[in-house]
């Protein structure tokens, strides 16, 4: 029988309860706040410690906002410098790419958790996790990371509305994967490139932009913006302002996707045979 908001939040609790002491793989996202918050409230912050893993593909801007979120928690934060960059399996940028770059911060915050004797680590992949192409998952179950919101079938629906009951700043905070997500497969990750996607993006959150990405295809810059926002990206001076900014930064050419902004759209060039990662 399908479980109501309150009874997934309730056997949420119950379940952390029994984690005694837990790592908690923190974003500053929304499914990873509101884990982090939850965890607190049932265990207390002297028995949960939020890891960060910063890295070039963690942009400033989401570092500052995950920082200062977790203040606001009263939570103990740990920074994890990973390295995945150079971990040539990852820079290819093969659809398995995210599998690479978890087992790293996996690996790391059990050795974590290990070293302070706290008793597990979770993380925060929610239910509609299991009906995307997320090869992170595969990451989490071989290294042992506990993911409560799935075993409680929480989506990102459900969490928003539990993060406004909650007053949480991340409750209609848009979804911010990683830099390197905005790469297209295939081509090689630098921290140049990195770096391009972070300033561009950096750009249009100046001009009043809020969920979009900048989609790295080389030379080309694919701009999804949601489509109500359609008018206003096209609309000078936005126009000009955004095509010298990005050729300024290395771009060739600065496109719009017309189908306008939506998680995951590289994902859409795969093949079923691709999305099966065999680790």
């Amino acid at each position: 029988m399908k479980k109501s908001l309150d009874e997934k939040y309730e056997l949420l609790k119950r379940n952390l309860k029994k984690l005694k002491k837990t790592v908690v793989a923190y974003s500053g996202g929304v499914d990873s706040t509101f884990l982090l918050k939850t965890a607190i409230d049932v265990l207390g912050a002297e028995n949960v410690l939020a890891c960060i893993g910063v890295s070039s593909s963690l942009s400033g801007t989401q570092y500052k906002r995950a920082i200062e979120f977790a203040e606001l928690l009263g939570a103990k934060v740990e920074e994890i410098k990973v390295q995945e960059i150079y971990d040539a399996e990852y820079a290819a940028n093969s659809p398995d790419r995210c599998f690479h770059c978890k087992s790293h911060l996996y690996s790391m915050l059990n050795e974590i958790a290990r070293k302070n004797n706290f008793h597990n680590v979770i993380c925060g992949c929610n239910f509609d996790d299991k009906d995307d192409f997320r090869p992170g998952n595969k990451a989490a179950d071989i290294r042992g990371i506990l993911s409560p919101l799935m075993e409680v079938e929480m989506t990102k629906d459900d969490i928003r509305k539990i993060s406004r009951k909650l007053n949480l700043p991340t409750s209609d905070l848009p979804a911010s994967p990683c830099l390197a997500s905005r790469i297209a497969y295939g081509l090689k990750i630098t921290r140049q490139r990195l770096e391009q996607i972070e300033e561009a993006e950096d750009f249009l959150r100046e001009l009043g932009f809020v969920e979009f990405r900048v989609r790295h295809h080389d030379t080309i810059a694919r701009i999804e913006v949601n489509l109500k926002d359609l008018n206003k990206i096209i609309s000078e001076p936005n126009r000009q302002k955004i095509i010298n900014k990005l050729k300024s930064i290395g771009f060739k050419f600065i496109t719009i996707d017309l189908q306008g902004f939506r998680s995951g759209s590289l994902n859409e060039t795969l093949t079923k045979e691709q999305k099966q990662i065999s680790i």
